[in-house]
């Protein structure tokens, strides 16, 4: 089987002196010790990329970009990266039309539309709530397995 990693699994994880840094790490190491799939897409590291490389006054990592390239190669030889096609972009707006998604929340809704598109029947989030709308998909918490 195959697990969606969100974004801030692998900042949490980036974050050593973050309360949740071992959870995070934990959890992704259960997954792989299991035999699971970790998938993410391009969207997933343009995010990462934006909080590395934002100020920690900005609540940020404050990393340099040349740090920040190296853990994004390391995260893609880690991870999974999934194509962001049309299909994931047309199952997307189905998704925000149908369950009212306006906001921050669209964001979201593109990472549950490529699960839908590449068949991955769950994503492992500390943001369960922001999920939770989408019955197709079953929300792994980190530290809960």
């Amino acid at each position: 089987m195959s697990v969606f990693i969100d974004t801030n699994i692998l900042l949490r994880a980036a974050q050593p002196l973050h309360a949740l840094h071992e959870t995070a790490i934990h959890s992704v190491s259960s997954l792989i010790a299991s035999g699971e799939a970790l998938m993410v897409t391009p969207q997933v590291l343009a995010e990462y990329w934006n909080a590395a490389t934002r100020p920690t006054a900005k609540n940020g990592l404050g990393l340099s970009q040349d740090r920040t390239r190296e853990e994004l190669a390391r995260l893609e030889s880690f991870f999974t990266v999934l194509n962001e096609s049309f299909d994931v972009y047309q199952e997307w707006k189905r998704l925000v039309m149908s369950h009212g998604v306006s906001g921050v929340q669209v964001h979201d809704t593109r990472l549950v539309a490529a699960m839908l598109v590449y068949k991955i029947p769950r994503i492992l989030t500390f943001d369960a709530d922001d999920f939770t709308r989408y019955t197709q998909i079953e929300i792994l918490r980190p530290g809960t397995f």
